[in-house]
């Protein structure tokens, strides 16, 4: 799919999240740590969001850049075709990720297969009301994990298991991309029960 038709889709799926909880723009900032105006201007497609921008909304809106990306509007099929599978590429770092499992089919496991150009490197932050529990599998090339001072060198073949308790970085510290699958799983944060249920009722809720 062109740029353009992901990043109207990227618009749609964060508005319709937000809506869908009754939050207005300033109650989506203030959770995600995004300014009100940029997430405007991705609510309008007018600017093309970084990884790091689009797992902090996905973080406070309490979803999966994963089902952030996948298709509202498709059909739940069981099977979904690699000509039809949605593809996103960072225009900051480059990192490109594509959506390998099927949309909408009920599963609590999502699959991505993602590519990291030489030299990229891209961070995500601890997720506030998401527990994540991943596998993440190296098709090709080298790989450099980062949870705090702790580094992990992986090479094609190599598989971790991990979540994101503390964040984590992703590096390719070579000349060559590097390739990799993602194996997901998220649920409730637990202990975050009470805050997600006052935090997520829609305004004229409380």
């Amino acid at each position: 799919m062109e740029r353009q038709g992901v990043d109207q889709a990227i618009a749609r799926r964060v508005r319709e999240r937000r809506e869908q909880l009754g939050w207005s723009l300033e109650r989506l900032a203030g959770l995600s740590g995004v300014s009100r105006a940029m997430i405007s201007r991705i609510e309008r497609a007018e600017n093309s969001a970084t990884a790091a921008l689009l797992s902090k909304l996905c973080f406070g809106l309490g979803i999966t850049l994963s089902s952030l990306m996948a298709d509202a509007e498709r059909p739940p099929h069981s099977v979904v075709r690699r000509t039809q599978q949605r593809s996103w590429r960072d225009p900051e770092t480059g990192y490109g990720r594509r959506m390998v499992s099927p949309a909408q089919t009920g599963s609590a496991v999502e699959i991505a297969e993602v590519d990291l150009p030489a030299g990229a490197r891209v961070s995500y932050e601890a997720p506030p009301f998401l527990a994540y529990d991943q596998h993440i599998l190296v098709l090709a090339g080298r790989l450099m994990l980062t949870f705090g001072n702790e580094k992990l060198h992986l090479s094609a073949g190599d598989c971790v298991h991990m979540t994101l308790e503390s964040g984590a970085t992703f590096e390719n510290c070579t000349a060559r991309e590097v390739r990799y699958l993602v194996v997901l799983k998220t649920e409730p944060r637990p202990g975050a029960a009470l805050l997600g249920r006052e935090e997520r009722l829609p305004r004229h809720a409380c």
